[in-house]
């Protein structure tokens, strides 16, 4: 049982740093981007070229990773985004769901339909063993790896939003642009780094996930399912809210998966009924938000 719990959270983790740029663009911007998914495949696909091409080491694949997506975010918000941020919600959705399946195709053709591996390190195989009989944990090396990054970029991204100069600006530009603009913010490079960062984000969790969870062209459709409940348990309005809804998913699918495999994500879809049934806004909402 603790084994189980140690991978649930892990992967709850995980999913959380994948989620979280939604959660910032659907919260804090105010912008339903389904094709979120496709920046984290981009990510896992950045990290799997990089190996398997340029034999690049795979912690530097990392922040390569982290640092292309959010370039291409930057990119794509400056271009294609932006001009939607006052369209309605259908318009955004109907145009970043045409974004996933172009961004399916494309890896399909340039680098093809089949699943990708990842070699990782030595030291980060293995397993190590604590305790007997039922109260022994086995802990995989990757996944507690995984724990230890997500756990500080939860810690520093909840700092740069609540205790920075930028978070504040963020917020402002948010709650009224106009009169952000009057005070000297500039709303449009807020914007554009809010998006770029949070595309970063799940570019990193791509390339942390591609061995979890494995990668193939399919990844931004089979995933975007687990990414909007996460948003839509948690809630929009902080990090605690989809942290604490990626844990609770995480280990729900690993202990449904395992004690009931004939279920298959039953679990989780029933959970998510339930939360929503007891609170409809999330788990965290703050006081006066919608």
């Amino acid at each position: 049982m603790l084994t189980i719990l140690f991978d649930g959270v892990a992967y709850g983790m995980l999913l959380f740093i994948l989620a979280v740029g939604l959660a910032v663009t659907m919260g804090l911007m105010n912008f339903i981007n389904l094709a979120h998914g496709a920046f984290a495949m981009a990510g896992g696909y950045i990290t799997v070229l990089l190996m398997q091409r340029l034999d690049v080491p795979f912690l530097w694949c990392l922040p390569l990773a982290f640092v292309g997506t959010a370039l291409l975010g930057a990119v794509l918000e400056r271009t294609l985004y932006r001009p939607l941020y006052h369209k309605a919600h259908l318009d955004q959705v109907l145009f970043s769901i045409g974004l996933v399946f172009m961004a399916v195709a494309t890896v399909d053709y340039f680098v093809g339909s089949t699943g990708q591996i990842i070699q990782l390190p030595a030291w980060l195989k293995g397993r190590t063993e604590i305790g007997s009989g039922a109260f022994m944990l086995g802990m995989g090396h990757y996944r507690l790896f995984i724990i230890a990054v997500c756990a500080a970029l939860t810690v520093g991204l909840q700092y740069v939003l609540t205790r920075t100069r930028f978070g504040s600006r963020l917020r402002a530009s948010v709650d009224d642009q106009r009169v952000a603009a009057g005070m000297g913010i500039n709303v449009n490079i807020v914007f554009l780094s809010t998006f770029a960062f949070g595309s970063g984000l799940a570019g990193l969790g791509g390339a942390l996930g591609a061995e979890v969870l494995g990668l193939d062209p399919s990844f931004p459709l089979k995933f975007m399912i687990y990414f909007l409940i996460v948003v839509a348990v948690g809630g929009t309005s902080s990090i605690t809210g989809p942290l604490l809804a990626a844990l609770l998913l995480g280990i729900a699918d690993v202990a449904g998966k395992y004690y009931i495999p004939k279920l298959g994500a039953f679990i989780v879809y029933s959970l998510m009924i339930l939360i929503l049934i007891w609170r409809p806004q999330g788990l965290f909402v703050r006081k006066g938000g919608k």
